[in-house]
């Protein structure tokens, strides 16, 4: 399951995910639809995306991940065709909003629940197994559209992944996810730590639902926008894309070391460490000018994200413990999805305000910079692992 999990999340991210901001360009070219117009139907499907996931949970914790994660994918297939193939900007909308509810059953939440529940005292490693490859999403389909748009129109590039998406995803879902669905767990209750709606009530609890809905607001702005940025510094699209495929490939190699940093880390210092990392790299994205500069940078900011997205999964245990793990973890998720899915539309808008999307970086590493110190009061006084991962 594990093994066919790597593979199907890493096609279905590169294709319904990193092949977007690749091909924006060439659709903006072909179509004359804005970056923003484009970019804010991006946006929908990733809120559709979201809200697709709750209903989704629910199913898979009672069934389990293989027909859920299939008609995903095979949902996924006509999604992309409508994008491919539309006439209208309406039209292209309704295809990522369809786009959308696939994602919502096949990325990271369904293969991270499928995975805790197989792996049970394993599950730690495996969703580490699973980060690290799907990290590769990037590396491998950025390059990859980027040939095939180099050699044929967006919309048939669309039209070939689509293919590569359904003999991929499709029967590695169906025949991969066979294995008998375990009951859940159960795990004993920790009566010492407070109630979960007296956590999400503390000062705590809303700083660290601000620090991480910010900071994912730019670290995902930044990721889509990369490639128009790029280009806008004069490096071609190909180049682009390799550097944003390098990032991907920055993910996951500061992703092996990150516990090993977390083991000599207090929870603060960590937290602000990475935070203002990803500030930093946002902002010199904005700020140099070569592209040996420039994809040196954005392969720095993907070993940050990288590591960001194992805090912002730890951020509830570190502070609170297990025992509200799921309610806190959704109550957090909430803002941060709805940052997560503005902030490709939101980024666009704003390089259209300011000049361009240099300046745009600069403020969004500004943002960033702002929620790393808030972070700093996102600590409890009663914190369970304040020197542990």
């Amino acid at each position: 399951m594990l093994v066919v999990l790597c593979v199907t999340e890493i096609t279905s991210w590169g294709i319904l995910f990193y092949a977007f901001p690749v091909l924006l360009g060439h659709i903006h070219a072909d179509t004359g639809w804005t970056d923003t117009a484009l970019t804010a139907a991006f946006s929908a499907g990733q809120l559709v995306a979201a809200l697709v996931g709750i209903p989704v949970g629910r199913w898979l914790d009672r069934h389990g991940p293989r027909a859920v994660m299939t008609a995903g994918s095979m949902l996924a297939i006509p999604a992309l065709i409508v994008v491919a193939t539309a006439p209208t900007l309406v039209w292209f909308f309704i295809g990522w909003l369809l786009v959308g509810v696939a994602m919502g059953a096949v990325l990271y939440p369904p293969a991270f629940a499928a995975l805790t529940r197989w792996h049970g005292p394993n599950r730690v490693r495996a969703l580490t197994v699973l980060t690290l490859a799907a990290g590769f999403a990037s590396t491998v389909f950025a390059p990859l559209t980027a040939a095939l748009s180099a050699h044929l129109d967006w919309r048939t590039t669309y039209l070939v992944l689509a293919g590569l998406l359904a003999v991929v995803t499709v029967p590695g879902h169906w025949f991969g996810l066979g294995l008998a669905w375990p009951a859940p767990e159960l795990e004993p209750d920790h009566a010492d730590h407070a109630p979960a709606g007296t956590t999400a009530r503390s000062p705590a609890f809303l700083a660290l639902a601000i620090t991480l809905s910010v900071t994912g607001f730019a670290s995902f702005a930044a990721i889509v926008t990369l490639v128009p940025l790029l280009t806008e510094r004069g490096l071609d699209v190909g180049l682009a894309a390799i550097a944003l495929g390098l990032g991907g490939a920055g993910q996951v190699a500061s992703r092996l070391g990150y516990s090993a940093f977390a083991a000599r880390t207090s929870l603060r210092t960590r937290t602000l460490v990475i935070l203002l990392a990803i500030a930093t790299t946002t902002i010199a994205l904005g700020i140099f000018t070569t592209a040996a500069a420039l994809v040196a940078v954005a392969i720095v900011a993907g070993m940050a994200r990288g590591v960001f997205t194992l805090l912002q999964a730890t951020a509830v245990t570190d502070r609170w413990g297990t025992t509200h793990y799921g309610h806190l973890t959704a109550l957090l998720s909430a803002p941060m999805t709805v940052s997560l899915a503005l902030a490709p539309f939101g980024a666009t808008a704003l390089a259209t305000v300011v000049g361009g999307y240099p300046h745009a970086f600069i403020i969004l590493g500004v943002l960033a910079a702002v929620a790393a110190l808030v972070s700093l009061v996102s600590i409890p006084t009663s914190t369970p692992k304040e020197h542990h991962s």
